[in-house]
């Protein structure tokens, strides 16, 4: 039988036991609903970024009313799956020539070109929307760089306007890939590729070259870079002062390029906006992505596509 002073003990013992237990069971619920009050704030957050597009193209009269001069910008590579694909900046330049207020479109180009066939839909697109407001002046202002495809794309503005240091031209075709065959016969590893059609594999990379193959591709090359010529000549017309080696791919400064007539004279944006449309106001009618696409892009959701593009990609570009 237990004395009373022990019954009292461990009456005391359960008792403190209780309430440590009460203590802790609070403690745990504070946390809990510190974190979950944390996870709310974050996922508010989150939504309320991926709510609506980082930066639409300009609605029309965002300029309160007044004339201005519309900006789309054709920066970076030009490709489908970047920032200047045909499609974004198709879409900035039509908005561009539906805005009344709009006195001329300036194409303000940073850029080291890219595909062929979205740098010719935005050459086209810009041809198509002069004939149907032909008293809208189109002008491209080339920064650093407005080479390649992104000459080919300033080729279809009425005017090309440069700093003397941006580079301006490099107007060529590439198509470049890689060859493994030699390493994996060090390596002893044997390449299975399966293939219905002679030359189905000819850009197969762990395949070896074939003279006939290597012709053919050299080909491609050759008409892509006339149609692309072709296009220069059509846009610039008599302006141009053609040399032995002006669409051999070399690349010039601005001052040599105005010589050559692949530019009409140096300017800026700004200055250019001033001193040919009489206005001081620029509205940008730049398409850009949503946050949750950059986001994805900044995480590395893209890295193997590079990966790819580096090691087996070997398709055409204008550079």
């Amino acid at each position: 039988m237990n004395r009373p002073e022990d019954s009292s003990k461990e009456w005391k013992l359960i008792s403190k036991l209780v309430m440590d237990l009460q203590k802790e069971q609070r403690r745990s619920r504070r946390w809990g609903i510190f974190f979950r009050v944390l996870m709310f704030s974050y996922l508010f957050v989150v939504l309320w970024m991926f709510r609506t597009p980082l930066e639409d193209a300009a609605a029309g009269g965002s300029a309160g009313g007044e004339p201005f001069a519309a900006v789309v910008e054709v920066t970076g590579a030009i490709a489908a799956d970047k920032e200047a694909s045909a499609d974004a900046l198709i879409s900035g330049i039509r908005k561009a020539f539906e805005d009344q207020d709009a006195l001329g479109l300036i194409l303000r180009i940073n850029s080291p070109g890219g595909s062929p066939v979205q740098a010719g839909y935005v050459y086209d697109e810009i041809k198509r929307l002069k004939e149907t407001r032909p008293d809208f002046p189109v002008y491209a202002v080339i920064v650093d760089l407005g080479a390649s495809g992104a000459y080919y794309i300033a080729a279809a503005a009425d005017e090309i306007y440069a700093d003397k240091a941006s580079l301006v031209g490099s107007i060529g075709v590439v198509g470049s890939g890689f060859g493994f065959v030699d390493v994996m016969d060090k390596l002893g590893v044997e390449r299975r590729s399966y293939t219905a059609g002679e030359h189905k594999g000819f850009l197969d990379p762990f395949l070896p070259e074939r003279a006939d193959e290597r012709e053919f591709w050299e080909g491609v090359l050759a008409v892509t870079h006339k149609q692309f010529v072709e296009q220069v000549r059509n846009g610039r017309g008599d302006r141009l002062k053609e040399t032995p080696d002006m669409f051999s791919g070399l690349i010039w400064s601005g001052e040599q390029a105005l010589e050559m007539g692949l530019i009409d004279g140096l300017s800026s944006t700004s200055q250019l906006a001033r001193e040919q449309l009489d206005t001081e106001t620029l509205v940008n009618f730049t398409l850009r992505p949503n946050r949750f696409e950059e986001l994805v892009g900044r995480l590395g959701a893209s890295m193997g596509r590079g990966l790819s593009s580096v090691f087996v990609d070997q398709g055409i570009t204008l550079r």
